[in-house]
Order: structure tokens, then sequence, then C-alpha cells
């Protein structure tokens, strides 16, 4: 009943993320295994997902500040849905480290054009719930995220070991959600005012509270990893791929579960109090999967590991579109995650280089630390976006 609030538009993108991550999470988890069965190391593969963030963070914060420009969102959305789709079942045919380096940067490069485009057309389409808007969209695009590994799963179960089947069969709910895209509309004309200038001028220009979030979660994604990382933590834990999978299914579905409660609570509580929350049980969680080696504390983990992403992900995006007119709001969610993009490739790379200097404990203990720093300092941030408690 609360869905039907949502507007049509917010239910077609909803279902575009969906399928979208049916695809991408069947191949997510089971690449860096894949990867490893290759004989790559875990430098390289931090090497490959800082490569895939890097191009989708630059073409995030290009494409969101000429959706602005251009006054239109949805034709971003059907190219960038459409490229990353395209590419999915190509490891399926080449099973090399080549291969799948060009289909993760090609895929992160559809999701590069559309991600910003996308998320202003989001916010341009609530009406005082930004929060209850992105919740049900990660919502939607996490459900996806559960049932793309367990399809997986079930082809190791038939196939074992035949890894780029799955790179193949990922290709049919691409195909889904790429038609679903033909259905996404741009807002009324005239809704949208064409933005003329560069992100100098919009900077510029930006309140002051949108530039200190800015930083403090670009300087959060800096520890914020790749999920690949938790993944073969957990596989080292489980001594067991099926297992690790199963894992990161459990927190998908966790996930999917409190998004968009999380989103709706964020718009009567306030987004600061709720995102922060967040941030101290992603520490929490970093410093348990640094210092327990035991599978029970693992699937424990995994469930707040969801909760935390459920108190995060999207409401950072809706508290910065309550900062900001729907006309900048492109430029303004570009940058976001452009910035988070680049952070998260230098962590990624980072990480990968500490866990094969150190082991694990090292990145995952600096994760924690840091997380549970930034955290502290939201829960004394002043804000005077609306739905937010100072």
């Amino acid at each position: 009943m609360l869905i039907k609030r949502l507007p049509p538009q917010v239910i077609i993108l909803g279902m575009i993320s969906l399928f979208t991550d049916v695809a991408s999470e069947m191949l997510y988890p089971v690449t860096p295994i894949f990867l490893t069965s290759l004989g790559a190391t875990m430098a390289a593969i931090g090497l490959i997902e800082g490569i895939a963030e890097i191009t989708a963070g630059l073409l995030k914060g290009y494409f969101g500040a000429l959706s602005d420009k251009l006054g239109r969102r949805s034709v971003f959305v059907l190219i960038g849905y459409g490229l990353s789709g395209l590419v999915k079942p190509l490891p399926g045919f080449i099973q090399n480290f080549g291969a799948i380096l060009f289909s993760r940067v090609t895929d992160r490069v559809g999701k590069g054009i559309r991600t910003a485009p996308r998320d202003a057309l989001l916010a341009g389409y609530s009406n005082g719930n930004t929060g209850a808007v992105f919740g049900f969209h990660r919502a939607m695009d996490t459900l996806g995220a559960a049932i793309g590994p367990l399809g997986a799963l079930l082809l190791l179960y038939f196939f074992p070991g035949n890894y780029p089947l799955i790179f193949l069969v990922a290709f049919i709910p691409s195909v889904i959600a790429m038609s679903f895209t033909l259905k996404v509309k741009d807002k009324p004309s005239g809704a949208i005012i064409r933005q003329k200038g560069h992100y100098l001028e919009f900077w510029s220009k930006s309140p002051a509270e949108y530039k200190n979030l800015i930083v403090l979660f670009t300087l959060f994604s800096l520890v914020n990893s790749s999920d690949v990382f938790l993944i073969l933590k957990s596989r080292s834990i489980a001594k067991s791929d099926s297992l690790a999978i199963f894992g990161y299914v459990f927190y998908n579905l966790v996930y999917a579960a409190f998004s968009y409660p999380a989103g709706i609570l964020s718009d009567r509580v306030g987004k600061k109090n709720v995102l922060a929350s967040g941030l101290v049980i992603f520490s929490a969680v970093y410093f348990g999967f640094a210092i327990s080696g035991s599978f029970v504390i693992m699937w424990g983990l995994f469930a707040l590991y969801g909760i935390y992403a459920a108190a995060t992900e999207g409401i950072s995006k809706a508290w910065i579109s309550d900062l900001i007119k729907d006309e900048n709001r492109g430029s303004a969610i570009g940058l976001l995650t452009m910035l988070s993009s680049l952070a998260v490739m230098a962590g990624s790379v980072l990480t990968g280089i500490l866990w094969d200097t150190f082991g694990s404990r090292v990145p995952f203990l600096i994760s924690s630390a840091v997380s549970l720093i930034i955290a502290v300092i939201l829960f004394f941030f002043r804000s005077s976006a609306r739905n937010n408690k100072s």
C-alpha cells in the first residue's frame, strides 16, 4: 500500500534496477572467485575493481552535469543500461583476464552514463519524500542483488565450476531490464531548467552544507573498498565458494528488506541520524571481520552490513537531493558519485595491497576506525535540509 503512493516512473526505474542487478549480481560474487581460479592476486582483483570504479566515477560526474545542461534524463538511462547489458556475456565466450577487465569496465561505463541522471530523475519525481523514493529504489535494486547470486549458485550446483555459463545466462535479465528503459520518461516539459556553466561554477554556488557532506562522504569512500573483499574474507572463513556467495545473498536480502523502511524513517526522524547510525554499524562490521574467524559470526556481520547499506546508500543521495534544486541535481549527485567512485577505486587498490602485504586484518581495522570517526562527526553535524534533524 505504501508503494501505491510512489509515482509510476519511480516504479519503472525500480523494475529496471531489479533486473539489471539480477544480471550484475549473478556475476559480482562469482567474478573474483573466477579470477583467482585464473591465477589473479588480490592486488590484481583490486586493480580491476579500481579501474572499473574510476571509469564509472569520472563518467558519473560528466553525464550528471550534461543531463542538467540538456534538461533531459531519460536518454542517459536508455543508453547506460543498454551498454551495460550488452557486454554482460563477453567473458562467457572469452575466458581470460582481459575479457573480464573489458566487460567489467564497459559495464561501469554504462553505469557512469546512467547513474546521476537516473537519481536526479528519481528526486524530481519525489514530493517531499526523497528518503522513501530512494529507499524503494535501493530495495528493488538490492532484491535483484539477492536473486542474482542465488541464480549463480543454482547454476553452479548443476554445472560445477562452469563460471562462463553464468556470464551467458546473465544476459537474459539484462534484456528484460533494457526493455523497461523504453518506458522511462522525463518530467513534463519545463520542469527542468537547462543549466549552463561547469562544475567549478556549480561548486562556487553550492550551499556550504552540500560541500561539507561531499568531503565527508568522499573520505568514507576511501575506506569503503569493494565488497569483493568481504566475499573473499568470508570465503577464507567458510572454506567454501558457495557459502561465501550465500553470505553475500543473505546480506542483500537484509539490505532489500530494510531499504524502504529506512528511507521512510529518514523522512521522519532525519536523514542525518539514520545515515550516521549506519556508519556506526559499518565500523562494527569491519571490526568484526577483522578479528573474527567464526562462520556463525560471519552471518551476523553480513546481516548488520545489510542494515548499514540500507541506512546509507540511498539516503545519502536523498539528503543531497533535499539540498539542491531540481535543475542542478544531476550535477550535485554526479559530483557526489564521481568523487565517491574515485575514492572507492583508491581504497580498493590500497586494500588489495595491504591484504597481500599484511593480511586482511590491517585494512579491515583501518576501515573500522575511520568510519567511526566520520559517524561521530555526522552525529554533531548541523543540517538545514528539510526532514533532517539537526
